[in-house]
């Protein structure tokens, strides 16, 4: 089995269909936020962490926990074969499964990013029933879905200090 499975052009066209009309999804770098999801959602403030407020070791360590922590998250909430959706705005996205290997790009990183530096980047159940959203403007990350926000508080990285908004 592989990881990191690139969507179909259909399946890129209906996961952002979705997206735009259930969470009123309208990208902006000044109107916030810019995304409706459903309740339970807590939003992070993660300003703290962007354009190099903090220095690299740090930066290195609280974005390790991150990704360690939102795997973890991802690996209790979907079965052993059970792909989830990993996007990136206006680029390729593909289906993931936390459970397989999760090799890291050039700029050691996932594929997909977790952390918003620069884009939306979105992590999502393929039922849509809980997710992780990046807002690389507003700098925050959302979860949202019940069963989402109780394992994160399980598992919370060290990045989830600062709630900016619930709900």
């Amino acid at each position: 089995m592989e990881n990191w499975i690139e969507l179909s052009t259909l399946e890129y066209k209906e996961v952002w269909d979705r997206i735009y009309d259930e969470f009123k999804f309208e990208p902006s770098m000044s109107d916030f936020p810019s995304f409706e999801v459903p309740n339970p959602f807590i939003t992070y403030d993660v300003s703290r962490y962007l354009n190099g407020s903090v220095d690299l070791d740090t930066y290195d360590e609280i974005y390790n926990d991150l990704e360690e922590k939102s795997l973890l998250v991802f690996q209790e909430l979907t079965q052993k074969n059970e792909y989830m959706y990993a996007l990136d705005w206006e680029h390729s996205c593909c289906w993931i499964n936390p459970r397989l290997e999760f090799p890291k790009s050039e700029f050691d990183e996932w594929t997909v990013p977790i952390f918003p530096n620069g884009d939306y980047y979105f992590f999502i159940h393929k039922n849509f029933e809980w997710g992780l959203l990046g807002h690389p403007w507003e700098k925050t990350i959302t979860i949202f879905g019940k069963e989402l926000i109780k394992v994160f508080e399980k598992h919370l990285p060290k990045m989830f200090q600062k709630i900016l908004r619930q709900g």
